[in-house]
């Protein structure tokens, strides 16, 4: 095994880009929030039970497209640096360390610290997006249970 030495500009990078999904999250949220509230309006007080599950199944869609979008950053930034073949193995490179599954493909080694930090931004992620799903689930078995 050669000899790695974490290095000043893989933590700098690291925490941009930690620092990247953090805002790019944010925004995801704040409109899954807008989308979830505006649709609530336009279908009236008394929702249904059908109408309910739609706002959860939007929400979990714009969850996951947010996710999706954040992945886009830590993959481009495999890419500009050559740690990655081509766009789609760079994709599902990051993709699989975001989810914390793991991949069979690695980074070099100047970026190896890169691959627990991605793990790191992925966690805390789907922590928000967790509490943020958890707001619009309550809501509706709230509904659900007023109705019965």
């Amino acid at each position: 095994m050669e000899h790695y030495v974490t290095g000043i500009e893989e933590i700098g990078w690291g925490c941009g880009l930690v620092a990247i999904t953090m805002v790019l999250h944010g925004i995801g949220m704040v409109w899954t929030l807008r989308v979830v509230k505006a649709l609530k309006v336009r279908l009236g007080r008394q929702l249904r039970r059908g109408a309910s599950l739609f706002l959860l199944v939007v929400a979990a869609w714009l969850i996951t497209a947010s996710h999706l979008v954040e992945v886009f950053a830590w993959a481009g930034f495999f890419l500009w640096k050559g740690a990655m073949p081509n766009p789609s193995v760079a994709y599902y490179f990051a993709l699989l360390e975001y989810t914390t599954l793991g991949s069979e493909y690695y980074l070099p080694s100047n970026w190896r610290l890169l691959e627990g930090m991605i793990a790191i931004a992925g966690l805390m992620t789907f922590a928000w997006s967790t509490g943020v799903f958890f707001a619009v689930a309550q809501e509706f078995q709230e509904r659900e249970l007023r109705r019965a």
